[in-house]
């Protein structure tokens, strides 16, 4: 016994596993960072291998955002002109997508009305003070919401409404492009046994047809802020305890959706701020694709990691039977401790020279 307590003290030292577990999830992310995919901290890096559910917003996470106004009905003496006119000049302050494709339709303002006062009504649009007239302009719910009556549209797309002075002015019809990768990205995430959902407060109409050319399970549609926080509550009560459920939005609505979630990852390209904040994963490139992406890097990471647990602990259980046998030196356990740490390291560096098109192979 005398001559085996050093062997033990000296094999007992877990250099291989401090050194090289860190690294090796400091390489993840910076494989993570390469692929254009920021993750906030290596616990969730991990937390991508335990996913059991990926949640998606529709409108800039799946789709590109840039609608295009494809129609305009009329009503009450109004001109498709001055209905254009007044929901570009209405929604002047705001940077959602349908917001842009209005201002773009309308292209210069050519009357001298000025937005004087501006509010944004969570989930139903905007109202704003346009000189001496109240403009409304959002979906069927603001208009409700307000008592004004309206005529109710159809189409293929998001239908915005307008009125002025309580009066119905209109209705603008502008569609949306899904984006090239979305459907490769449900692809593969279904590869990986994942289960995938949709959260927008678009039509059921959009949504549907959305989500059934993208292959998505569960659609739900017409669902305000508050709404998809209950809906996530309620996926995560659905969920295995020992699973994680991700949210992948970019909007300012997304944001307390995306904390509600395990895994918030952020479209960062066209995020708002606030969507930044509260999540723990941010996709700088906007391509769904790379969701994927950061679940093959953290698999990869995963596998580096337990490789080196299992050879640090392997060597080390060798040398304590072998000290408990009389058979080992404390120098031979010396060169196995500091051999095995750099073993380990160098198999943790593979990840810090992993390069992206190898980490998607």
């Amino acid at each position: 016994m005398d001559q085996s307590w050093p062997v033990f003290l000296v094999i007992a030292c877990p250099c291989a596993l401090v050194v090289s577990i860190p690294l090796t999830f400091f390489g993840g992310i910076k494989a993570a960072a390469q692929a254009g995919i920021l993750i906030k901290g290596s616990n969730y890096l991990e937390a991508l291998n335990d996913l059991q559910m990926v949640v998606f917003d529709k409108t800039g996470t799946l789709t590109k955002g840039n609608f295009k106004v494809t129609e305009i009905k009329t009503s009450n003496g109004f001109t498709a002109s001055e209905v254009l006119k007044l929901a570009a000049t209405a929604e002047s302050f705001s940077n959602h997508p349908a917001a842009v494709s209005l201002r773009v339709a309308n292209g210069q303002p050519d009357w001298p009305i000025k937005v004087v006062d501006y509010q944004e009504i969570s989930g139903q649009g905007i109202r704003a003070q346009l000189n001496d007239h109240q403009v409304l302009v959002g979906n069927e719910k603001l208009l409700v919401s307000q008592g004004i009556k309206f005529s109710q549209q159809s189409g293929v797309g998001t239908i915005i409404y307008v009125a002025i002075d309580r009066s119905f002015a209109g209705s603008i019809l502008i569609a949306d492009e899904i984006k090239p990768d979305s459907q490769q990205a449900i692809k593969s995430l279904k590869r990986f046994g994942l289960k995938t959902a949709l959260l927008t407060g678009d039509k059921h109409q959009v949504a549907d047809q959305v989500g059934k050319f993208l292959g998505i399970e569960q659609v739900f549609a017409e669902l305000l802020p508050a709404q998809k926080v209950a809906k996530m509550q309620e996926f995560n009560q659905q969920k295995s305890s020992k699973k994680n459920l991700a949210f992948v939005g970019d909007g300012i609505n997304d944001a307390p959706v995306l904390a509600q979630a395990d895994l918030g990852i952020a479209m960062g390209a066209k995020a708002t701020d606030a969507a930044i904040e509260a999540a723990d994963l941010v996709i700088m490139t906007d391509e769904p694709t790379k969701v994927t992406s950061a679940i093959k890097i953290a698999k990869k990471t995963r596998q580096i990691a337990m490789q080196n647990i299992a050879l640090a602990l392997g060597v080390k259980a060798i040398f304590l039977l072998l000290g408990a046998l009389g058979l080992a030196t404390m120098w031979q356990a010396v060169f196995a401790d500091v051999g095995v740490t750099f073993l380990a390291v160098a198999n943790a560096a593979r990840m810090m020279i992993t390069d992206y098109a190898v980490v998607n192979n």
